[in-house]
């Protein structure tokens, strides 16, 4: 995975287990893409405690990930749910619609045990 994308996503799911100011550092340089310098000059404080802060958010999210699974459910979801249009698409255009029929249900099953 992206590791940008893997950031913005393990913040989408925990971000708010963080505090209001770590949310706010690494808002600003995840999304916001904002420099360490101009981070920590809005801040008051210096680039390496911006470093720092951004380093330990990075730690605190992913144990979240560790523990809980759930930016790996969710792509795992997306995954199936992608399979699925493309068996239902096949299926439109394809004589031999039951074995894809047998996978749609198949996948649709998987997909409800994980949420």
């Amino acid at each position: 995975m992206d590791r940008i994308y893997e950031k913005t996503m393990l913040f989408d799911f925990y971000g708010e287990l963080l505090t209001e100011h770590q949310r706010s550092v690494y808002r600003d340089a995840v999304y916001d893409d904002l420099s360490l310098g101009e981070i920590a000059d809005e801040r008051g404080i210096t680039r390496q405690g911006v470093h720092d802060m951004i380093r330990r958010c990075d730690r605190i999210l992913q144990e979240y990930e560790n523990k809980l699974h759930l930016v790996e459910r969710f792509a795992n979801a997306r995954k199936m749910i992608g399979e699925i249009e493309r068996l239902t698409t096949a299926a439109e255009n394809d004589a031999d619609r039951q074995e894809n029929l047998r996978d749609v249900r198949r996948l649709c099953q998987e997909l409800l045990n994980e949420l």
